[in-house]
């Protein structure tokens, strides 16, 4: 087979909208009384200058750019000659480094391959990784 007909496998965009949506089950299963304790106050403005609840905000609300990363991602990766990859794969990249630096135990360990396997997609379409 030839390297002009051999396809590329497509999981970069899935397996990104998978560690979203578990993102977003581990925000319910870690802070789920305070996101009730929200709820019980009405939600608009519960947040103020509690640690807690700007911590469990964020974690939760970070599922949502991470679906929508790998929804583009998806579309992206069935075109050719996806040339944006590399700079996308390093971009995440650096931003889970430096988050793992900051967070070391935090889900940002689980984009790393999907940052790598970005950073290797042939950017000229003839090529097949």
């Amino acid at each position: 087979m030839s390297a002009q007909t051999k396809t590329r496998k497509i999981w970069i965009g899935r397996y990104l909208i998978g560690v979203a949506a578990l993102h977003t089950i581990a925000a319910f299963l870690f802070f789920g009384p305070v996101f009730m304790g929200m709820l019980e106050r009405g939600v608009f403005n519960t947040v103020n200058r509690d640690p807690l609840r700007s911590a469990a905000t964020w974690f939760l609300l970070f599922g949502a750019p991470l679906l929508l990363l790998g929804m583009c991602i998806n579309s992206l990766e069935r075109k050719s000659g996806f040339t944006e990859a590399g700079m996308m794969g390093l971009g995440l990249l650096l931003c889970c480094i430096l988050a793992v630096i900051l967070m070391p135990l935090s889900g940002f360990w689980l984009a790393m391959p999907a940052a790598i396997a970005l950073m290797n997609i042939p950017s000229n379409p003839g090529q097949a990784a």
